[in-house]
């Protein structure tokens, strides 16, 4: 069989690299779980009385875009957190998860060919999630890998590319709060980001699926950005999910949101490829985006992590505290032998930061990095974290 040549080069996907890295060897402690983000707060108890009564719809086909219900809940959400009154008819549609928007929109969105007949370009985050590249080599389209590190303020600068790259720019992936750094996009880079995007005419589009994890200040979005510069609504796509807000990767439920034309074409590619959200987890995703209490509960155990990671890591030279999100991005020597040696003493299990990257020009930008999700309890932290520090830095 012959598979198209625009997938053969893709690199292997990160935990299939890390069973391989870790698993011939016995661990050399008991086993700590801090290599994917897959929260493990409690969610709300009333999530599965809600799926229950409502499992008879299980029986019926789901409207593709959302029932009204979500839809609503979404529009009012982000009125509140973004102060962005969208229609929630025209720009928004309930999603998969993220990780099916950011894939889908691209499909939906991004030209084979640029306005001049030249192969377009994607702009992608290094550091990245690996959703975004092939996203880009779905489409035919050449990803640009953009360097995110300690220099740049772990975000990519866009404005430094030249003009011969920007001009080829079709999508322009960006993540804030970002993963695996924790950095946040404030308010100057994304206008800046938006001056970019009207200059050499492309999409951006915005994962900010860890938006909701944060120590102080609520990141800002490409949308609130977007209405206060009045920027062109179909300039931006924003991205959001239940999975971290509320401790549900197994939902399965997010939505994206932008101008009414892009969200019709991707509603269309949905109508022909897509799978809608079954209707009994639209109803507890409805609930979910109304409410507001169980999200900061679950922001303020966050707040106790960050604290407890601070105060281990802060004699540690290079530590950058991170501003949101779930994770460390810890500076070592080489982070795939870092972790090794990890699992090998402690039974701690954390990913390379260099299978989250892309070497460019013989450089990888996460080679020098360790990822760590603080998603265990506290009380599991507390031991795991001096264990990490002493066999990493020790």
């Amino acid at each position: 069989m012959v598979f198209p040549e625009r997938f053969s080069n893709l690199p292997e996907y990160a935990f299939p690299r890390l069973r391989r890295l870790l698993d011939a060897h016995e661990p050399g402690g008991e086993v700590v779980h801090m290599s994917i983000g897959e929260p493990r707060h409690a969610f709300p108890d009333w999530v599965s009385t809600i799926i229950s009564e409502h499992a008879g719809e299980f029986g019926k086909y789901p409207p593709n875009e959302g029932s009204p219900e979500l839809l609503d809940a979404i529009a009012g959400w982000v009125a509140r957190r973004y102060g962005v009154r969208l229609d929630a008819a025209t720009q928004i549609m309930a999603l998969n998860g993220s990780r099916e928007g950011l894939f889908n929109a691209c499909l939906a969105l991004c030209p084979e060919t640029t306005a001049g007949g030249k192969q377009p370009a994607v702009l992608i985050p290094n550091p990245f999630y690996q959703v975004y590249a092939v996203a880009a080599h779905a489409v035919g389209a050449r990803p640009v890998f953009v360097p995110a590190t300690a220099a740049t303020g772990f975000l990519p600068d866009y404005t430094a590319l030249d003009a011969q790259t920007l001009n080829r720019v079709e999508v322009a992936y960006i993540c804030s709060p970002s993963n695996p750094q924790g950095a946040v996009a404030e308010r100057g880079y994304l206008q800046d980001l938006l001056g970019l995007a009207e200059k050499h005419d492309f999409r951006i589009f915005a994962d900010e699926c860890y938006s909701e994890i944060y120590r102080d200040t609520p990141p800002p979005g490409i949308l609130e950005v977007a209405a206060e510069t009045g920027a062109d609504p179909e300039r931006v796509l924003a991205f959001h999910s239940l999975s971290k807000r509320s401790n549900l990767p197994g939902l399965r439920s997010g939505f994206v949101a932008g101008g009414p034309e892009s969200v019709r074409r991707i509603k269309q590619l949905r109508n022909y490829a897509g799978a809608p959200l079954p209707l009994p987890l639209q109803r507890v995703s409805e609930k979910l985006w109304a409410d507001d209490a169980h999200v900061a509960a679950n922001r303020a155990l966050y707040a106790e992590k960050y604290a407890l990671s601070d105060d281990v890591f802060a004699p540690i030279q290079g530590y950058q505290p991170p501003q949101a999100g779930f994770f460390l991005w810890l500076p070592v020597e080489d982070g795939e032998a870092a972790v090794l040696r990890l699992w090998r003493e402690t039974g701690i299990r954390a990913l390379p930061g260099a299978y989250l990257s892309r070497d460019v020009n013989a450089d990888n930008p996460g080679k020098g990095y360790v990822r760590a999700a603080l998603v265990a309890p506290r009380e599991e932290l507390q031991d795991a974290l001096p264990r990490l520090r002493d066999c990493l830095y020790g």
